[in-house]
């Protein structure tokens, strides 16, 4: 079966053991597709759209997908129940899967828009809007949320804005396992230096059987990942599965059982999805920049990055360059072999 014709084996409902964050300015439909070719039976989510440019933009540049990407949820951002509302009904006829709320961006642009974690302080105003969501469509309405705000270390208070979401109608939640400071640290640090607390996603969990509850935050191993999966209903990986995809890979093939598939045979099936989109008048290095990492911690994995890093941006940059950055690099491991 061709990549662009694929459809995912996997209900929707399995796909929740095994997800993607959104991440903004990488989890694009270039990446997406890349991340389905890796994960057959993984969940992916776009990067945050807010509801306004879902309403007013252009719809085919903000949310058009590739069928092959699906199962596929919408991540929205937004505090407005009613335009929250018209943005699930677009979402749910161009064929999302779900739509999830985001209460947990801490940058100071989402702030400036009442949205992201800052929401964490008004769950009154986010089950409004996930109960409006909710009534306007049929597929799942979800919620990405942190621990809590800046100082917040009570986790009744947690819990609480989880239940009161669970109430209006969310059917899960992803918990990134740290707080969020709005002010002081920037979103990358808001990443990197809140301390990681999964016992709170556990503790929710024990607590809440029928809840489902899906881990993100610091998870970069298939090991750390199974043993999430032991507690909780999934795990989502961030930045892991950007800057080393084949841990995706990995783990997507730990779940399903199906055999491992080497990193150049994976690059090889992506070839239909890059040509066409080259046909189409795409340039390459809006699909290469999300490659990057696929040979991360290999021999020859720095020729990789480098072939492609230099050559992509060039004027008529075609497939070619991928089958060179190969060359390089099968040339780089049989040296140290």
């Amino acid at each position: 079966m061709s990549l662009l014709s694929a459809t995912p084996d996997t209900r929707y409902a399995d796909s929740l053991r095994l997800s993607v964050a959104p991440m903004m300015d990488w989890t694009d439909r270039h990446c997406r597709v890349f991340h389905r070719l890796l994960a057959p039976g993984a969940r992916l989510y776009t990067e945050m759209v807010h509801a306004n440019a879902v309403i007013h933009g252009d719809r085919e540049r903000l949310i058009g997908f590739n069928p092959v990407e699906q199962p596929l949820a919408l991540q929205l951002g937004g505090s407005d129940p009613a335009a929250l509302a018209q943005a699930a009904r677009i979402a749910a006829d161009w064929g999302y899967d779900e739509v999830n709320l985001n209460c947990g961006c801490p940058s100071d642009r989402v702030q400036a828009g009442r949205f992201g974690a800052c929401l964490m302080r008004e769950p009154e105003l986010v089950a409004d809007c996930v109960a409006a969501m909710v009534a306007a469509v049929d597929i799942p309405i979800t919620v990405k949320c942190r621990l809590g705000v800046d100082e917040d270390k009570d986790y009744e208070v947690f819990a609480g804005f989880v239940d009161r979401q669970a109430q209006a109608g969310a059917a899960m939640v992803v918990v990134h396992a740290r707080n969020a400071w709005l002010k002081g640290l920037s979103p990358k640090e808001n990443r990197e230096i809140p301390p990681l607390r999964y016992e709170w996603a556990y503790q929710l969990k024990r607590e809440r059987p029928q809840l489902p509850v899906v881990i993100n935050g610091g998870i970069a191993t298939v090991e750390a990942a199974q043993q999430h999966m032991q507690h909780l209903d999934g795990v989502m990986l961030g930045r892991a599965a950007y800057h080393d995809p084949y841990v995706l890979h990995a783990l997507d093939c730990a779940q399903t059982g199906q055999p491992l598939r080497g990193r150049e045979e994976l690059l090889l099936a992506l070839r239909p999805y890059v040509e066409a989109q080259l046909d189409a008048g795409l340039a390459l290095k809006h699909i290469t920049r999300h490659l990057l990492g696929l040979f991360h911690g290999q021999p020859g994995g720095r020729g990789f990055r480098q072939v492609l890093s230099e050559g992509a941006h060039l004027p008529g940059a075609d497939w070619t360059l991928l089958e060179q950055a190969l060359q390089v690099t099968r040339r780089q491991a049989a040296r140290v072999a």
